[in-house]
Parts: C-alpha cells; sequence; structure tokens
C-alpha cells in the first residue's frame, strides 16, 4: 500500500512520509569546531587520527599522540571548495579547525542515516564565499533534516552505505582511469618533442638533465635565439581582456566581479592573433598557449613571438612550452614563494632556457601527430569525465530518493 505522504514545507524537499519529523540540526546535536593542529604536530606513527576537510584520504592528515573526541561524531567542511561535505568519525580522533563537530545528544539515531541525509542537505545551504563557500556553525545550527523512525533509519543507511560504496568504487576507477589517460597524453607529449616520431635513429646528448638524449641532427638552443619577449602596452582602454588559463588563453568577464580585477586596463599588455602568452608568475598552476585572440592581458604576465615564423613550427613549440609546465621543468627553474602561489620563472631564466629544435619538416610532423594523438586520448578522456558526472549525478539522486522518503526500502 502506498505510504500516506505530508508537504514538508522545503520547496527542494517536497514531500515526504507523514510519520516523519522535521527536528532543527541543533536540536539532535551538539555543535562545535575543531581546532589549529599545526603540521609540524602530526606524524604517520602517532596513535589518533588527524581530519581535515579535504576528500583525499577520508580527510586524515596524520596522526597525534592525544585526542580531542572519543565518541562517534559528524563533522563538515565550514568552507572552501568542499564546504557542505558531510563525514562520519568514529572512535577517538581529533579535527582541524575548518571542520565542524557535530556530536550527538544520544543514541537514539542512526549517525550513518543523519550522515546521508544532512551530506544532501546541507548542500543547499552553503552560500558563496570570497574562497569557496561556507556554512558556519550557526548556519548549520538551524538546518531542518529529515527524520524517520529509527528502524527506517537503520534500513536507509544500510542499503545507502551498500549501494553508494558500490558506486563510488566506480567513481574511483574512473577517476584513476582520467589520471592514467592524462598521463598517457603527457608521456606520448614528452617523447615526440624530445626524442620525435621516426622511430630509432642515432642520438646525442642534449646537455639537458630534463630532454636527456635527443636525435643527433637535431639542434639544441638557448630560447633566446628562436623567440623575442614583447611588452605593448594599450595605452587605452576598449581591448578584450584575456585571462591564461589552463583551457587556453579566453575572454575574462569582467562584468561578473569574479576573481580580481583591474581598475583601470589601459596598462595591460597588447596580445595579437598568434602570440605566445603565459602565465610565470605561478609555476604550479600557470599555463602556456597562443592566443586565438586581439585583446590585453595583465603586464606582469609574458607575451612572445617567433623570430622566424616560416621555418619554425608554432604547434611544435607550444606542445615543448606546455611539457615544461606539465613536467615541472619550468617549475625548477623558478624562485620565490611557491606556498603562496608566487613561484616564477624570471625572465633571464626563460631566454636562456634551451629547447629542442627539430628540422623544419619534423616540427611539423611531430605537431601533427600529437594534435591526432592528443584527440583520441581527449576523447576518452571526455567519456570517463561524462561517466564520472552521470555517478555521481546518480548517487545524489539515490540518497535524496530515500533521505526524503520518496522511495522505501522493500
Amino acid at each position: 500500500m502506498p505510504i500516506e505522504m505530508k508537504d514538508s514545507g522545503i520547496e527542494w524537499i517536497g514531500e515526504i512520509p507523514s510519520h516523519w519529523k522535521l527536528p532543527k540540526v541543533k536540536q539532535l546535536f551538539q555543535i562545535g569546531r575543531g581546532r589549529v593542529i599545526a603540521v609540524t604536530e602530526l606524524t604517520e606513527e602517532g596513535l589518533y587520527p588527524v581530519f581535515s576537510s579535504q576528500t583525499k584520504n577520508n580527510g586524515c592528515l596524520g596522526y597525534i599522540d592525544t585526542y580531542d573526541f572519543d565518541r562517534d561524531q559528524l563533522t563538515w567542511t565550514t568552507d572552501g571548495a568542499n564546504a557542505g561535505t558531510v563525514f562520519l568519525r568514529t572512535g577517538k580522533h581529533n579535527c582541524t579547525n575548518v571542520c565542524g563537530t557535530l556530536l550527538p545528544y544520544s543514541n537514539a539515531h542512526n549517525l550513518k542515516y543523519l550522515k546521508f541525509a544532512l551530506e544532501y542537505i546541507a548542500i543547499y545551504h552553503k552560500r558563496a564565499d570570497i574562497n569557496g563557500y561556507k556554512i558556519m556553525n550557526n548556519e548549520m545550527a538551524d538546518i531542518v533534516i529529515t527524520l524517520p523512525s529509527k528502524q527506517e533509519q537503520d534500513d536507509i543507511a544500510d542499503f545507502l552505505d551498500r549501494r553508494c560504496t558500490e558506486i563510488d568504487a566506480v567513481i574511483e576507477q574512473t577517476k584513476a582511469t582520467i589520471e592514467e589517460y592524462k598521463k598517457l597524453k603527457q608521456s606520448v607529449i614528452t617523447e615526440a618533442v624530445t626524442k620525435g616520431i621516426r622511430g630509432d635513429r642515432p642520438m646525442k646528448d642534449s646537455g639537458n638533465i630534463w630532454y636527456g638524449c635527443i636525435p643527433s641532427e637535431w639542434d639544441i638552443r638557448k630560447l633566446k635565439y628562436v623567440f623575442t619577449i614583447k611588452k605593448d602596452i594599450a595605452g587605452k582602454e576598449g581591448y578584450t581582456v584575456l585571462s591564461i588559463t589552463q583551457k587556453g588563453v579566453v575572454p575574462k568577464n569582467i562584468s561578473s566581479n569574479e576573481g580580481q580585477l583591474a581598475e583601470n586596463y589601459s596598462n595591460y599588455q597588447l596580445v595579437a592573433i598568434g602570440d605566445f602568452a603565459m602565465n610565470h608568475m605561478d609555476l604550479l598552476t600557470g599555463w602556456v598557449d597562443i592566443s586565438q585572440y586581439e585583446g590585453v592581458t595583465s603586464p606582469d604576465y609574458r607575451v612572445f613571438v617567433l623570430n622566424d615564423t616560416i621555418n619554425n613550427c608554432k604547434q611544435y613549440y607550444l606542445y615543448l612550452m606546455q611539457m615544461c609546465y606539465s613536467n615541472r621543468i619550468f617549475y625548477g627553474l623558478g624562485q620565490g614563494v611557491s606556498g603562496m602561489g608566487r613561484w616564477r620563472l624570471q625572465a633571464d631564466k626563460f631566454l636562456n632556457f634551451t629547447i629542442p629544435i627539430p628540422p623544419t619538416q619534423e616540427q611539423k610532423e611531430i605537431a601533427n601527430y600529437l594534435d591526432q594523438k592528443c584527440a583520441e586520448i581527449d576523447t576518452l578522456i571526455e567519456k570517463k569525465t561524462a561517466l564520472l558526472a552521470e555517478m555521481e549525478t546518480y548517487k545524489k539522486s539515490l540518497i535524496f530518493e530515500y533521505v526524503t522518503g520518496k522511495k522505501e526500502i522493500v
């Protein structure tokens, strides 16, 4: 017989079984927060885990020899990209200050069920913040949570635990496969731009530890003999503002007020179609690409051009430059404060960096080969990424249906 439903009064929850309750989080939990724990306190041999907000390794940062909590509880990520993510913590443990803590007032409820229900509900309450999102203690306290009978909690928790474990295994395998494809792509690029694609042939020492041996007919030159840095300041407003991202050089939406905005773009430098543009200020997450747009970009970035476009293939050099980013070759030449994202490649280091120079025809062969191979690998990555999104959406849908009583365990 169909179960009798009632309106929850919450639009995105909709109807719930008529006998379910809707308490606030503060009625079920004592709400607190973790404490500051220095990285220097952590060891691999400590007795008790220290949990943070990260999702990697279930949030475990390491271990210390003392503990703050000796009861099973829920924690949630209070701010950042993972805000609203809920974890079940068991036994003796510690939490850092980016974790909100939810210590149950009693053992009358199934914590695993509450974890599933709260994690789904919490995502609707986090608010946008400059660092990602936030959901603080006072905000968590007033969140309404769906609460069936204890037996239903147990049944739903067991079912979702089993099904989500299966789904998570597929998700993790899919993520691992995507990473393997990315590594394969980088390996293919590295091999092609340093060894060529013409099979076995005489080799010579490049004199560069990152390249090793290169084909004997290739040259090795300092970059300053192949490229010239240009810096033409716009001097006026009105140009398209360009950002250098790992998806390429793209127009920046300056009307969205997102990211860093300048008061005046007249002091930005000009970028022409076909120019190389490089974020050399952050060698960990920065990138280099060939611009497909006319516009301006930050004067702190580096714009440079080939000296001889007739006897050189731009796409070959682009693959070479991007390989130097991905393989952290440029990073190894940088200086600054890496922990603050200020690990930069100075102009003299850049210009005196040596690069392999194949004959013109072979540059074109390598570029065409890599265009094809990378497109094939990117297609595989896209398919796996689509599967990943599909599985994550299915998991959320599954949890929603059961923690709101739209489906019941049979």
